[in-house]
């Protein structure tokens, strides 16, 4: 009688392969983010001479991206939520409608891609969340 030694065992990190819609759809929300950010930015709205914004967005997507933890899209849930709710909670959300601000027209469409993707961002990791818990 042999033994199969060949059997997956189950493991909490998937193969590598390709990502599932939700979690392409997790990692495009996120660099679009960062593409409003650098709208922004050119548009001449005041960042940090490196603005954390940058690591907020660019290192979920890295670990949803190139990491296949079941936690991975956890960090894109919450840097959309922080993002979205921040915007709000600061009052910088009047930029959103006054072009007449630092940045002007350019500061505010720059906010607005921002703003969505990481709305989108929150969603679809938290499908990619659910759906890595689910097996799925």
């Amino acid at each position: 009688m042999s033994t199969d030694h060949t059997q997956s065992r189950p493991t909490q990190t998937q193969e590598r392969g390709a990502l599932s819609s939700a979690a392409t759809a997790t990692v495009a929300a996120l660099i679009v983010s960062t593409a409003g950010v650098i709208v922004q930015i050119v548009a001449g709205v005041d960042f940090p001479t490196v603005p954390p914004v940058l690591f907020i967005l660019l290192i979920p997507a890295a670990l949803v991206y190139f990491g296949r933890w079941r936690w991975a899209a956890i960090p894109a849930v919450l840097a959309g939520l922080f993002l979205t709710v921040g915007l709000f909670m600061s009052g910088e959300s009047v930029r959103l409608f006054d072009a007449g601000l630092p940045g002007g027209a350019g500061g505010a469409v720059g906010l607005w891609v921002q703003t969505l993707a990481a709305a989108v961002a929150a969603v679809a990791g938290a499908v990619t969340t659910a759906q890595s818990y689910r097996g799925g």
